[in-house]
């Protein structure tokens, strides 16, 4: 049981440094708008794109929150509760760790097949985290010995027994403190979770869907004071101007896209319901205006979307054909597999595209065009919306980006009295 103690150590030790790394980069994803991980090697080793995809958070809270909690746990567990080899308590916290074992074998194993068969991603922080969790199930397993029926009966007990131990009482409070701690009080991003296709939200946006799961798909409602507060936000946002026709509009909204960023296809989707609303209940005074921003080295200073530079200068030659949306629905919906060539396939499939190659490097150097004019706005990272000149990095949550819409057009009313 020593030696099992001491690999049990070792390996959720392995599991906590890299969900603590992990924590830290999504942390820095989160609050700083020009952090770039030090685990993002390539278009396929990112470990950004796998953090800001729908499995890299539960309800706003960063998996590696999980498990940074479940890792320290395991650790408490081998260093107290294992202390004495051959006791009886020994026994049984030899059995918790095996339960929790699973759980996290389980957890590991749907995000590693998200992460490598979905996303088509490797996360090296993630397969750290995989390494501890697999490690810790593997020794757990050969030495559990104590028949599970009687476990609910011997968990009970150990629980009553905790005031008796003031150093077990203590770890476990502290355990418990911080893990509430720590999900309570790490920073959510402002982005809400992503239809499942842009078929749905299309469906949304055109009153397809209808009771609770249209309810959950469209804007939530926000309190007066809860605007109030956003307002005082988002008027202290950096303003840059930027010379877009309006064509009559009082406020133009300008998107700097890529469309292999994960953000960029949230809020693609999740804003068509916005679009629907305003341009019912505001026609013609919201304009929308998409700018290319790939982040890729071919058209870009730098980035790791390799088939980014391919996937704007394609919505281009379809929107020449009125093909532009379509495409658009196309490249998010396939956004973790996107390659040049499977760009290209999608080009001639949806759009009709058949001389691709042909045009590419003239519509490229409108692309860097786009690019260029990003650089001088400051862009850093994408999406970047610019709202009558407000610069918002990241997007927002619907009901709140729909707000700031509301906040500019009530401005240009206000501005327009005599």
């Amino acid at each position: 049981m020593t030696r099992t103690r001491l690999w049990l150590l070792l390996f959720s030790a392995v599991a906590f440094v890299a969900s603590a790394m992990a924590l830290y980069v999504h942390y820095n994803l989160i609050t700083d708008s020009s952090y770039t991980s030090f685990c993002d090697i390539s278009a396929t080793i990112n470990c950004e794109a796998v953090y800001e995809s729908a499995y890299g958070t539960v309800r706003g809270v960063p998996v590696a929150v999980g498990g940074v909690i479940w890792s320290a746990l395991v650790f408490l567990l081998a260093a107290h509760g294992l202390r004495r080899p051959k006791s009886a308590e020994a026994q049984s916290v030899g059995e918790y760790v095996f339960l929790l074992s699973i759980v996290g074998l389980a957890s590991v194993l749907y995000l590693g097949y998200a992460s490598y068969f979905i996303l088509h991603k490797v996360c090296l922080l993630c397969a750290g985290t995989y390494v501890g969790v697999f490690g810790v199930f593997f020794v757990a397993a050969g030495v559990t010995k104590m028949p599970f029926a009687s476990l609910p009966g011997r968990l009970l007990r150990d629980v009553k027994s905790l005031p008796g131990s003031p150093a077990a009482a203590g770890l476990a409070v502290a355990w418990l403190v911080a893990s509430i701690g720590l999900v309570a009080l790490f920073p959510r991003d402002m982005k809400a979770a992503a239809p499942a296709t842009a078929a749905e939200a299309a469906a949304t946006a055109a009153g397809e869907l209808t009771g609770e799961s249209a309810a959950q798909a469209g804007a939530k409602a926000i309190s007066a004071g809860q605007r109030a507060d956003f307002e005082r936000w988002y008027a202290a946002q950096p303003y840059s101007p930027i010379a877009v026709a309006n064509d009559g509009a009082k406020v133009v909204v300008v998107k700097f896209n890529d469309y292999m960023c994960p953000p960029c296809k949230q809020t693609y989707l999740n804003y068509k319901p916005v679009w629907a609303r305003l341009n019912k209940n505001f026609p013609g005074q919201v304009k929308f205006v998409t700018r290319d921003y790939p982040l890729e080295p071919e058209c870009n200073t730098g980035g790791v979307h390799m088939a980014s530079c391919e996937a704007a200068a394609a919505v281009r030659m379809a929107r020449l054909v009125g093909k532009a949306e379509a495409l658009e629905d196309w490249l998010f919906d396939n956004q973790p597999a996107l390659t040049p060539d499977m760009v290209r396939q999608g080009a001639r499939q949806i759009a009709g595209i058949t001389d691709f190659d042909a045009r590419y490097q003239t519509v490229l150097a409108q692309v860097k065009a786009d690019v260029k004019l990003g650089q001088s706005l400051g862009v850093g990272r994408t999406p970047t919306f610019f709202i009558n000149g407000r610069k918002v990095e990241g997007g927002l949550d619907a009901e709140f980006f729909e707000a700031a819409i509301e906040y500019e057009l009530a401005r240009a009313a206000q501005s327009a009295k005599p």
